[in-house]
């Protein structure tokens, strides 16, 4: 995976939020061990750069090694495109380069 610019966190202002519980122990679940602060991190960014127009993709098609055909569980995000595969449609699982299988909306490996 593409490694994205990390702001060290000396860098960065401290700003409280107030979340309900179960909502940060269900954002430490899907965090793991990238932590749930770094998880809302990320979050945020896409959020931003999303409703800004700023989205831009972090793998291209020469990233992608080989694909399946899957069906989304939950919303996901296609990796090449920004477009929203919404849960129980039709995706591709893309094996990229480093061994990561990755969201791919069917109509993105189209050449």
């Amino acid at each position: 995976m593409p490694t994205i610019t990390r702001t060290a966190t000396t860098d960065m202002e401290v700003t409280s939020i107030r979340l309900e519980r179960e909502l940060k122990d269900k954002l430490k679940e899907i965090a793991g061990n990238q932590g749930y602060q770094a998880l809302i991190r990320d979050i945020l960014w896409n959020y931003v750069q999303q409703k800004s127009g700023e989205w831009k993709p972090r793998f291209s098609h020469a990233d992608i090694r080989a694909s399946i055909a899957a069906t989304a569980q939950q919303d996901e995000r296609c990796v090449l495109t920004g477009k929203l595969i919404q849960a129980r449609q039709p995706m591709l699982l893309g094996l990229t380069r480093n061994g990561d299988m990755v969201p791919l909306c069917v109509e993105s490996l189209a050449f």
